[in-house]
C-alpha cells in the first residue's frame, strides 16, 4: 500500500480519536460546547411557535436522539469501526432533513454542519469527503444568507474539520511519544534495578563465599584432627584460624554493607588503613585524586584486599608496594611483593579469589592482570571512570 492510499484509507489514531490526549481545560471546553448545543436545540424546540404539547415533545425527543447517536457515533470512530459510523451519520443527517422538513431550520442546519465537521475530524478520508459534501450541500442549499457569505461559511467549516483533525493527530503522536518515554524509563527502572540486584549478589558472593568456605576448610580440619586424637594445640590453631576467617568475614561484610548504601570511606584513606595491618607494606598514590564511581572504587578496594590476602598466604614476610594511580578515563592499581616462589604464586593468581576479581573488572569494562613479575607477584587492576 503506498504512502497516499494510507492517507486517504488510514484512520485518526485512537488516540488521537480518544480524549486521553487532550488536556483537561480542553475536555472540560468540549462538554460545555456539546452542552451548550443541546441545550439551544431544546430550548428552540420548546420556544418555538409552531409545536405545542406532544409536537413540543416529540421533537425534543428528536433532539436528545440525535445526541444519543452522536455519543454513539463518537463511540464507533473510536473503534474504528467504519460501516457502522457511516449508518450512525447517515441518521444523524436523516433527522436534520426531518428536522428542516418540519420547519425546524436551526436544528437541522446545526445537524449537518456537525456531521460535516465529525466526519472530517473522525473518518478515514475516503469516507469523510462524500459525507463532508453531502453535510455541507445540503446546509448550502436550505440556507438563506447570500451566496458568498453561505460559500465562505460552508469553507470555513470544511476547514475547521480538517483543522481539528490535524490537531487530533497531532495530540495523539504526542501522547504516544509519551507513552513510548514513559515505557522507556520503566525499562530502564527495571534495569537499574536489575544492576543494583547484580551488584548486591556479586557483593555477597565474593565476601560469603570466599569467607565461608576458607572457614569450612580450617573446621573440617579440625573435626579430622578430633577424631585422628591430635593434641589440643593444633586443633586449637585451626579453630583460631577459622575464628579469625569469621571475623574477616563479618568485617568484609559491613565494608560491603557500607559501599550498597553509598557510605565509604574515600579510597586513600581506605588503602592506608589495609597497608597499615601489613608489615613491610607501603601505599603510594599519584595523580589528581578524586571520587569515584562506587563500583569503581568497590572494585579497587577488593582487589587491593584480594592482593595483599594471597601475599600473606603464599609470601609471608614479604614486602609489599601497593600504588594507586589515577588517570585522566582510569584508575590503576598495582600491588607488588618482593618475595615467594614463582611456583606458589602463580598458582595463587589463578584462584578464586583474583578470579573474581577479574570478573568483577571485566564487568566494568576494565581488566585485571596477575602473575609472577621480576622479584615476586604483581596484581594490576585498571579500571575505566
Amino acid at each position: 500500500m503506498t504512502e497516499t492510499e494510507n492517507v486517504w484509507t488510514r484512520w485518526p489514531s485512537r488516540e488521537a480519536l480518544g480524549r486521553g490526549a487532550a488536556s483537561g481545560p480542553r475536555r472540560l471546553i468540549g462538554w460545555v460546547t456539546r452542552s451548550l448545543v443541546l441545550g439551544m436545540l431544546l430550548w428552540g424546540v420548546f420556544t418555538s411557535s409552531q409545536v405545542h404539547g406532544w409536537g413540543a415533545v416529540g421533537a425534543a425527543a428528536a433532539v436528545l436522539l440525535a445526541a444519543f447517536v452522536a455519543w454513539a457515533l463518537y463511540r464507533t470512530t473510536l473503534a474504528h469501526r467504519l460501516w457502522p459510523s457511516l449508518a450512525l451519520t447517515t441518521v444523524l443527517l436523516g433527522v436534520a432533513v426531518v428536522a428542516q422538513t418540519a420547519d425546524f431550520r436551526v436544528p437541522a442546519l446545526v445537524l449537518w454542519c456537525g456531521c460535516a465537521v465529525t466526519a472530517l475530524e473522525r473518518l478515514p478520508l475516503v469516507a469523510a469527503l462524500p459525507v463532508t459534501a453531502v453535510a455541507l450541500t445540503s446546509y448550502a442549499a436550505v440556507n438563506d444568507d447570500p451566496w458568498l457569505t453561505t460559500a465562505v461559511t460552508t469553507a470555513g467549516l470544511a476547514l475547521a474539520g480538517y483543522v481539528l483533525r490535524l490537531d487530533a493527530e497531532a495530540r495523539g503522536n504526542a501522547q504516544r511519544l509519551l507513552d513510548q518515554e514513559r515505557a522507556a524509563r520503566a525499562a530502564e527502572a527495571e534495569s537499574a534495578a536489575l544492576a543494583e540486584r547484580a551488584r548486591i549478589a556479586r557483593e555477597i558472593h565474593d565476601v560469603l563465599a570466599h569467607s565461608l568456605s576458607a572457614q569450612l576448610v580450617h573446621l573440617e580440619a579440625a573435626r579430622l584432627l578430633i577424631e585422628g586424637g591430635a593434641d589440643r594445640e593444633q586443633i586449637l590453631e585451626r579453630v583460631v584460624a577459622a575464628r579469625g576467617m569469621a571475623r574477616d568475614g563479618l568485617a568484609e561484610t559491613r565494608q560491603s554493607l557500607s559501599a550498597l548504601r553509598g557510605e565509604l570511606t574515600p579510597l586513600e584513606d581506605f588503602l592506608s588503613q589495609l597497608v597499615g595491618t601489613a608489615d613491610g607494606a607501603e601505599a603510594t598514590i599519584s595523580g589528581e585524586r578524586r571520587p569515584l564511581p562506587a563500583e569503581a572504587s568497590q572494585a579497587v578496594r577488593r582487589v587491593a584486599q584480594e592482593a595483599l590476602t594471597n601475599v600473606r598466604k603464599h609470601a609471608p614476610g614479604a614486602k609489599v608496594q601497593v600504588r594507586l594511580e589515577y588517570g585522566e578515563h582510569q584508575v590503576t592499581l598495582v600491588v607488588r611483593d618482593s618475595g615467594g616462589s614463582p611456583g606458589e604464586l602463580g598458582g595463587s593468581g589463578a584462584g578464586y579469589g583474583l578470579l573474581g576479581m577479574r570478573e568483577r573488572a571485566e564487568l566494568l569494562g576494565g581488566s585485571l592482570e596477575a602473575g609472577p613479575g621480576e622479584e615476586g607477584f604483581v596484581v594490576m587492576l585498571q579500571v575505566p571512570v
